[in-house]
């Protein structure tokens, strides 16, 4: 293979909705590159792209997949990205390599959710794109009524590039209104040829052509007098402001094709070489520290990882891109998140897991290595002397999880090892070992995505799981002031035991003053305070432990026992055994005995003693809420807000966006177990949401009391 220059590059990645055909018109890309001899096909599970067991199994794409192709003397790398929304981390990574998109959109189905999510995660990218409608050759394919939909969504911006003439099961033909051909494919030679147009769509054509000619030169100030001068644009004029408008997201074209039969594959290759922009082309990419780094083939070598995979027998496949430099097979990089050395013994193109070894690469290419020691997804390597570090790729808040377990106790520690490889392949995995809840909860993007995680753990690593309801991480809190005292007294024989506290418990706000007096149950309580140690505990919220013994009543020394005793009953609420938080606490009084007190007594005795006193308190449980948006279409509207509402749901706004629904709620995280596999059902899969934790709230009274039913059952249980 030969060594492409960094302007002869071309970084694409495929997006749009599940089903849109992105696979297959990579397959139809790299067949007309010759990089393939043959079509692989989804259902024949032999495609370049899709070669991953489970992704054969499911008849979709998992995770993206770095592919290239030649053509005309130039390099596209392609990334094929999955178009399910739980699957949004392989799509987002591919962002971080490639300078262009294609939204591939099913003309049976317009624009579907798929296809506003990414077009959304493109807004935040600054990503370019060009639209390609596709399965134009399918007997309910609507070119009108796609376009129409497109434009509903993307406004004047998406603009005829290309229209078909007889889109349906005879489709054959592309008016081509850049070139003003037409383009019709022979199935007898395999080609496509070049025709005029017809005279039947010559005033179609014009209309198409003005509005593109029109659409170009509004990205360019010159090219817009040159227009208003002679009410056109040459070809030439034309071709410059659609390259200029389509990097500044000022224009989004819009391609027919039939995937599979490649008709329409050739035209839109040669308009990506011609249109899309090079590497350097594109804004110039930042450090961490604010330096730009352009893609100079000259400049000093800079790899930033974008994508680590795990391949059976070869172990970890890390994918690059050239930021800086030529890199060079042989070559001793510096990594500069770990300060190791790494060597490049060998490096890559791929096309799938086919990989192909070459013996150098320049800036803006895409490349491969294996069997580097320490370096992953969103490191950078840099040559000697070079401190270039690169900003890690944001990955999206989790939105749905689960407890796992392993069948045989056997594996647990084969499971974490497992579980740490697979975070690596995807970040947005989160692994959380719950102390608290005592479980092993996984956090994903939805039930989909998990369920393959556990397909890989059942089949491919041989580990037997099984998914249970993940435990809710409630909190435990007070609502008012309240008074206790325990003496801890044992003898045994031998030395004994003896301690006595006495203590007040209020909730704890912040900026109120410290308390030096308490009236509680009729009695006052007055505070001389000779320490105040301020508590920010780990799982949220804080505990106030004022030290008020006068007089000895309690050695000092013995105060860092009482403490210790509330804090082990905080990290056991006394309810339901969630973690306690916002208490002050002030311990006034007790007694000591010269023989038998010691740390153990007053822990014993501080620990009882506000037990008592928190569930004389008026004690509240505390449940996580979450704060959500889902995207909706209009005309599921109802469904979704009655099933938001049956999920004690508070709405707190509507928008409109792109003909979607935008509701904003705040959602109890014990109500959304599963949510994700619900939405998709009441709206065919048409709908997606975000999560993110806001707040703790007071459950309702009936949900209290059932959960201290439940908690003190488990014990009896325990117990028995």
């Amino acid at each position: 293979m030969k060594i492409y220059h960094t302007n002869q590059i071309r970084n694409i990645v495929l997006l749009g909705n599940a089903g849109s055909g992105k696979t297959t018109l990579s397959e139809d890309m790299l067949y007309e590159g010759g990089v393939t001899h043959r079509k692989g096909t989804i259902q024949g599970k032999n495609t370049v792209s899709d070669y991953n067991q489970v992704e054969q199994e499911n008849l979709n794409s998992v995770y993206s997949s770095i592919l290239y192709t030649e053509f005309t003397d130039h390099k596209i790398n392609i990334l094929d990205a999955p178009g399910g929304d739980e699957f949004i981390g392989q799509v987002i990574a591919g962002f971080n390599a490639a300078d262009s998109g294609m939204m591939v959109i099913n003309s049976q189905n317009g624009v579907e959710v798929g296809t506003e999510i990414h077009s959304r995660y493109c807004e935040y990218h600054n990503m370019p794109f060009v639209f390609v409608v596709n399965h134009l050759d399918h007997e309910k394919a609507n070119f009108e009524k796609t376009l129409e939909n497109i434009r509903q969504n993307f406004g004047n911006k998406a603009v005829v590039a290309q229209y078909p003439v007889n889109s349906g099961l005879s489709f054959d033909s592309i008016i081509d209104v850049v070139k003003m051909k037409m383009y019709k494919y022979n199935p007898d030679k395999q080609v496509t040829e070049e025709f005029d147009i017809p005279d039947d769509q010559k005033d179609q054509a014009e209309q198409y052509h003005n509005e593109l000619v029109e659409a170009a030169a509004e990205n360019d100030e010159s090219l817009m007098e040159t227009f208003f001068e002679k009410d056109t644009l040459s070809e030439e004029e034309m071709m410059k402001g659609i390259k200029e408008g389509l990097a500044q997201r000022g224009i989004f074209p819009i391609f027919c094709t039939a995937a599979g039969k490649g008709i329409g594959v050739q035209r839109l290759m040669e308009f990506i070489i011609n249109s899309c922009p090079a590497p350097t082309e594109r804004e110039t990419p930042k450090t961490t520290d604010g330096t730009e780094v352009e893609f100079n083939p000259e400049g000093p070598v800079s790899l930033f990882f974008f994508k680590t995979f795990n391949e059976p027998h070869i172990g970890d496949i890390n994918y690059f891109k050239v930021m800086s430099g030529t890199v060079e097979e042989g070559m001793d990089l510096i990594n500069a998140t770990t300060q190791g050395k790494e060597r490049l013994s060998q490096i890559y193109v791929t096309a799938g897991k086919n990989r192909q070894k070459i013996n150098k690469l320049m800036a803006g290419d895409i490349g491969a290595a294996v069997k580097l020691k320490t370096t992953k997804l969103n490191h950078t390597l840099n040559q000697s002397k070079v401190s270039h570090q690169f900003p890690s790729i944001e990955f999206p808040e989790p939105k749905y999880r689960t407890a796992i377990k392993v069948l045989n106790e056997s594996d647990e520690e084969k499971l974490g090892e497992e579980l740490s490889r697979i975070q690596q392949i995807d970040p947005t995995i989160q692994v959380e070992y719950s102390k608290e809840l005592r479980q092993i909860i996984l956090h994903g993007q939805g039930e989909h995505q998990l369920n393959i995680l556990k397909w890989h753990l059942d089949n491919i690593s041989k580990i037997e799981t099984e998914f249970i309801p993940p435990k809710i991480p409630y909190r435990e809190t007070i609502t008012k002031v309240a008074q206790a005292s325990h003496r801890h007294k044992k003898q045994s024989g031998g030395a004994g035991q003896f301690g006595e506290v006495y203590l007040v418990i209020e909730p704890h706000r912040e900026d109120a003053p410290d308390p030096t007096s308490y009236k509680v149950n009729g009695m006052d309580i007055s505070l001389n305070i000779r320490d105040k140690q301020e508590h920010e505990l780990e799982w949220g919220g804080k505990l106030i432990f004022y030290n008020c013994i006068v007089g000895g009543a309690i050695d000092a020394k013995f105060m860092p026992a009482v403490l210790k005793g509330i804090m082990e009953k905080m990290e056991n609420g006394p309810l339901t055994g969630s973690y306690a938080r916002d208490i002050r606490v002030a311990v006034y009084d007790g007694k000591m005995h010269p023989v038998d007190s010691n740390e153990v007594s007053f822990k014993t005795a501080g620990r009882a003693a506000f037990e008592k006193a928190f569930k004389d308190a008026n004690p509240k449980i505390m449940e996580p809420i979450y704060r959500i948006e889902v995207l909706v279409p209009s005309d599921r509207m109802g469904d979704v807000m009655s099933d938001l509402q049956g999920r004690r749901a508070m709405v707190e706004g509507m928008d409109s966006e792109r003909g979607f629904e935008k509701i904003k709620a705040k959602v109890p995280l014990a109500e959304m177990h599963k949510y994700s596999t619900s939405l998709g059902s009441l709206t065919g899969g048409r709908a997606t949401y975000t999560m993110k934790f806001s707040e703790y709230q007071q459950v309702p009274p009936e949900i209290q009391e059932k959960l201290i039913k439940e908690f003190e059952a488990q014990k009896e249980e325990e117990k028995g």
